[in-house]
C-alpha cells in the first residue's frame, strides 16, 4: 500500500490517496497503475501533480497503444539521476526502451507536437528511452526546480522537505505545504553554509540542498 500525495494544479491543493500497488494512480484513470508509477523506488511515499497525471493518460490515448514505462518516480536520498532530476518530482516518465529506434523516433516526435509535456528529451541525450516531464517553469536556475518560498504548494516543496529531513533531521512532515516549519529548516540550511538566509529556496539554495541531498541515503518512512 502507498501513500500518494497529488498536487491538484486546478485548485492550488495537495490531495492524499491511500492506494495498493494495483491499483491506478489517482487522475490516471486505468493507464498507469501505482506499481508501475513507484518502477524502481523502496519508497511507500510518492508524490505526482495532476497536470503529469493528465499529461500521461491524453498523451497515452495519442498513442493508443500499451506504452511500457519501467521508470517513472524516486526519492532524492535513492539518488540514481542528476541532483534536480524531474523524477524526484513525480513528473517524468522514460519509457519506450522496448521499442525500436524508429519507433522511439515517433514517439519523441508525438510527445514534442502534443503540446502536452515540458519537456522532451532528445533522442541524442536519451537514445534508447523516451524521456518526457510535465516540469513547472521558470526554473531557478538555468534548468531545474522552480523558486519555492513559504505559502506554495506542490510537488517541489516536497522534495525540499524531504532533502531538509534527510540532511539535518528536520522532522518535517512530508505535505507539500511550504510553511512556517518549513521555512525555518531552510533558514537553518542556508545559515549553516554561508547562504543568505532569507528562507527562499532559489538557485543558489537548490544547487546546495540537492547536491548533498542526491543519493544520501533512505529516510525513516521508507525503512520499513
Amino acid at each position: 500500500m502507498a501513500t500518494i500525495l497529488v498536487y491538484n494544479n486546478q485548485t492550488d491543493r495537495m490531495e492524499r490517496f491511500e492506494r495498493a500497488f494495483t491499483e491506478p494512480m489517482p487522475y490516471a484513470n486505468q493507464t498507469l497503475l501505482v506499481g508501475e508509477f513507484r518502477g524502481t523506488s523502496q519508497s511507500f511515499l510518492l508524490w505526482t501533480q495532476r497536470a503529469a497525471m493528465q499529461s500521461w493518460v491524453q498523451f497515452r490515448a495519442l498513442w493508443n497503444r500499451p506504452i511500457y514505462l519501467p521508470y517513472c518516480f524516486r526519492r532524492i536520498g535513492e539518488g540514481g539521476h542528476a541532483s534536480q532530476s524531474q523524477h524526484y518530482a513525480g513528473v517524468s516518465f522514460d519509457c519506450a526502451q522496448n521499442l525500436t529506434n524508429a519507433e522511439r523516433t515517433k514517439m519523441r516526435q508525438l510527445a514534442s507536437s502534443s503540446g502536452l509535456w515540458t519537456y522532451v528529451e532528445p533522442a541524442s541525450l536519451t537514445p534508447t528511452w523516451v524521456h518526457m516531464d510535465r516540469r513547472s517553469l521558470p526554473a531557478a536556475c538555468s534548468a531545474g526546480y522552480p523558486l519555492t518560498r513559504e505559502g506554495m504548494r506542490g510537488v517541489y516543496v516536497c522534495i525540499l522537505q524531504d532533502a531538509l529531513n534527510l540532511l539535518q533531521n528536520a522532522n518535517l512532515t512530508i505535505d507539500g505545504n511550504f510553511g512556517p516549519a518549513t521555512r525555518a529548516a531552510v533558514v537553518q540550511f542556508q545559515s549553516r553554509r554561508s547562504l543568505t538566509p532569507d528562507g527562499i529556496v532559489g538557485c543558489a539554495t537548490w544547487q546546495r540542498l540537492t547536491a548533498l541531498a542526491v543519493g544520501s541515503g533512505l529516510p525513516l518512512d521508507m525503512q520499513y
